[in-house]
């Protein structure tokens, strides 16, 4: 009797600590490391378990989660509180319990370097993702794989849908970095020097920048010189918010995605270019990913 007494007192002790009709919620592991042959270092990483997976003997499926520009892996964290958003959805049903994985990429934009001295791509595809999925029960099936972003990271998302399609099922990039040509071409040289010039050359102006390698990373031409069968491999969300500076390049990439045929959801929502708008959309992101996975 004493020993159940006791059983009770702990368990009503864990009830008294979690609001009426909580559940519990997942686990966070806030960094971990990834060592890299490519990039000759180690690169950072935060996760986000489900409740259920230190309990279970199940495999999930996976998402990885982008920052943006100047951020790194905990920003989605920090900022975003994807994990609260997640536990709930996952308790009311929203999305499926799902692994999030937020790999930091400093300010790569998640390409190679026109000089090859920054491999983040080949890193990432080659390196990260069988690495992630070595480490955790994750389902390695493209069908239980999406990507999503912010920004830097919409980019991101878009670059890796885009060139590997059978890697991915389903893209949700959120005030995603699309540039036109012109926009390019245009950009005043102090903004072109800090965040263009490594990924394609220093020192370049006007049409001069519409190299090999931006054409190689232009989500506009890579849709462009894609067929629509081709580009129909992948199901895409993007959400862009109305005041976003950003808004004219994701209203572009609609209109490309809309003369190839291509099936997508298109979101203009009020809002800027801040965390406000990406953590009011995020929920609806991974649920568009989760149905994917269904």
């Amino acid at each position: 009797m004493q020993l159940w007494a006791g059983v009770a007192a702990i368990v009503l002790c864990v009830c008294a600590g979690l609001p009426s009709g909580a559940q519990p919620g997942g686990k966070v592991v806030e960094e971990a490391k990834v060592s890299s042959s490519i990039l000759k270092r180690n690169v950072r990483y935060s996760v986000y378990l489900p409740a259920d997976y230190d309990h279970s003997q199940r495999w999930y499926p996976v998402v990885y989660l982008l920052h943006g520009y100047t951020e790194d892996n905990t920003a989605w964290l920090q900022f975003g509180e994807v994990n609260r958003y997640a536990d709930k959805a996952i308790a009311d049903g929203t999305i499926p319990p799902m692994i999030i994985v937020m790999p930091d990429a400093d300010s790569s934009w998640y390409i190679n370097s026109y000089d090859g001295k920054e491999r983040y791509e080949d890193f990432f595809i080659q390196e990260f993702i069988p690495a992630i999925e070595k480490t955790y029960r994750i389902r390695r099936e493209k069908i239980f794989r999406g990507v999503a972003g912010l920004s830097m990271g919409g980019y991101g998302t878009l670059i890796y849908a885009l060139k590997y399609p059978d890697l991915f099922v389903a893209a949700a990039p959120l005030s995603s970095g699309v540039f036109s040509d012109e926009e390019m071409a245009t950009m005043p040289d102090d903004q072109w020097d800090w965040v263009m010039a490594p990924l394609y050359g220093r020192g370049l102006k006007g049409k001069n920048r519409l190299s090999k390698a931006w054409y190689d990373n232009s989500i506009l031409k890579i849709i462009d010189e894609k067929s629509g069968d081709d580009l129909n491999k992948v199901r895409y969300w993007i959400d862009c918010g109305d005041d976003d500076f950003l808004f004219n390049g994701n209203a572009l990439l609609h209109i490309a995605l809309r003369k190839k045929m291509v099936k997508h959801e298109y979101r203009v929502r009020e809002g800027d270019h801040n965390w406000l708008y990406w953590r009011t959309g995020i929920t609806d992101a991974l649920a568009f990913i989760g149905e994917s996975f269904r």
